[in-house]
C-alpha cells in the first residue's frame, strides 16, 4: 500500500466527501420540507463518516486510526438507516436511495479494509 501523506489522499475520505455533498443537496430539496431535525441528523451522520477518517489519520498510531475508521463505518450505517426514513417519508425517490445507500456501502468496505490493514501493520504509524 502506498504511503498516505494527507487525509485528503485517502480514497474513502474522497468518496465520503462526495457523499456529504450529495446528502446536503438532497436535504435542501423540497422533499425534506421543514423537517429540520431530520435534515440536520442525516447531514451530521454523513459528515461524521469523512470527519472520522480525517481525525483517525491525525492520531498517533495505526491502532487509533483503525478505531476511527470503525467509527466511520458506524456513521455510514447510521446514514444508511436515515436513508430508509427519507425514502419512507418520500423525501427521496428509490433511485436516489439506492445510489446513496450503495455509496455508503462502498465507503464502509473501504474503511474496514483499511482498518484491517492498519491492524496487521501494528502500532507504528505508516505515514
Amino acid at each position: 500500500m502506498a504511503k498516505i501523506k494527507r487525509f485528503e489522499d485517502i480514497e474513502a475520505w474522497q468518496k465520503a466527501r462526495g457523499l456529504v455533498n450529495k446528502v446536503f443537496n438532497i436535504s435542501i430539496s423540497d422533499g425534506f420540507g421543514k423537517d429540520y431535525d431530520f435534515q440536520r441528523q442525516i447531514r451530521r451522520s454523513a459528515m461524521s463518516i469523512m470527519a472520522n477518517i480525517a481525525e483517525g489519520f491525525g492520531r498517533r498510531s495505526n491502532q487509533e486510526f483503525a478505531n476511527f475508521l470503525n467509527y466511520s463505518h458506524g456513521s455510514a450505517a447510521e446514514t444508511q438507516s436515515h436513508l430508509y426514513l427519507a425514502l419512507d417519508r418520500n423525501y427521496i425517490n428509490p433511485k436516489t436511495f439506492k445510489e446513496l445507500y450503495d455509496q455508503c456501502e462502498e465507503i464502509s468496505r473501504m474503511t474496514l479494509s483499511l482498518a484491517n490493514y492498519l491492524r496487521k501493520k501494528g502500532t507504528q504509524p505508516t505515514r
